[in-house]
């Protein structure tokens, strides 16, 4: 498989296709002349899929972040309504 083509694989795609490699390496159906092929393509899966999942670990972190600032800047629950009047005690009153 080139490297192109290799590029354009989701990572269950490439899951899979390492998992196809495997199955034949071990049932013993690749001679010795492809065998250094399929090792090779397999290499090249294992970085592509190393790659992606550090992509989605740097994604997730970013969205993570991104959450917990606007959690932090975000009005508090219970804190006192802008214009509201507070009673006596501090507590705000509940029109009903």
């Amino acid at each position: 498989m080139e490297d192109r083509s290799q590029a354009e694989l989701s990572y269950s795609q490439a899951v899979s296709r390492l998992e196809e490699i495997l199955e034949r390496i071990e049932k013993g159906e690749a001679d010795i002349d492809e065998l250094s092929s399929l090792v090779e393509e397999a290499a090249g899966l294992v970085s592509l899929c190393k790659k992606k999942l550090t992509q989605a670990e740097m994604q997730v972190k970013r969205i993570t972040e991104r959450l917990e600032r606007e959690e932090r800047e975000a009005p508090q629950e219970g804190s006192p309504i802008e214009g509201g009047t507070p009673t006596e005690n501090g507590n705000e009153e509940v029109p009903f």
